[in-house]
């Protein structure tokens, strides 16, 4: 059964970047979240959080991810996180989405799995600076912050909402118009029809 979503966390992650799709994850009480990590040594944020991973990337299991999401830090520039990139491949051959954003899509794209999906990332040309062996350009997507191809989610530094949005369809959760009323809300602040009858209610 599917039922785990890994979050990976290592010294100098971005916190911010999946809090949105973190906290949606786990409203409605269907998944377990739980935290992976290079090692079992706590880790420190970019915003100063300090982590303690509950498991190891190794320790990964293939059977119940449902999803590995991977947030940006600067190990990934400096080509870092090679345990990372293994993991990613592991899951997605196992028939399980991997769901990277910011710099994180240099590890998905060091695996491989940007050959044959749409993708996009943080701008035009910073993937194949990084990464060598790139080979999906023309599969790259500059106008947009998120989306979501072949079992792989990618996603800009500026899109954290849109890549909320995306790991939201991927799990199902919520109907298709509930998750459309979501992003509004997040993205423009545009309050659900539902908010009108309790303000009302309040009143």
């Amino acid at each position: 059964m599917r039922d785990t979503v890994y979050f990976l966390v290592f010294d100098g992650f971005a916190d911010w970047e999946a809090a949105l799709a973190l906290c949606e994850i786990r409203r409605p009480g269907d998944w377990r979240v739980v935290t992976v990590g290079f090692s079992m040594q706590p880790v420190v944020s970019q915003g100063g959080l300090r982590v303690l991973p509950e498991q190891t990337l190794d320790r990964i299991d293939l059977a119940r991810a449902a999803l590995l999401i991977m947030p940006g830090g600067h190990l990934w520039e400096r080509g870092e996180g090679d345990e990372a990139v293994d993991a990613a491949l592991r899951v997605h051959a196992a028939g399980a989405p991997v769901a990277a954003i910011s710099s994180a899509v240099l590890a998905v794209a060091r695996a491989g799995l940007l050959e044959r999906c749409r993708h996009t990332g943080n701008l035009t040309g910073f993937i194949g600076s990084h990464v060598p062996a790139y080979a999906g350009s023309e599969q790259y997507d500059p106008d947009v912050l998120a989306v979501s191809d072949g079992g792989v989610i990618t996603a800009s530094s500026l899109g954290s909402v849109e890549f909320a949005r995306e790991v939201i369809r991927t799990l199902d959760l919520y109907s298709a118009s509930d998750r459309e009323h979501w992003y509004r809300l997040f993205k423009h602040a545009a309050p659900p029809p539902w908010f009108a009858g309790e303000r009302a209610v309040a009143a």
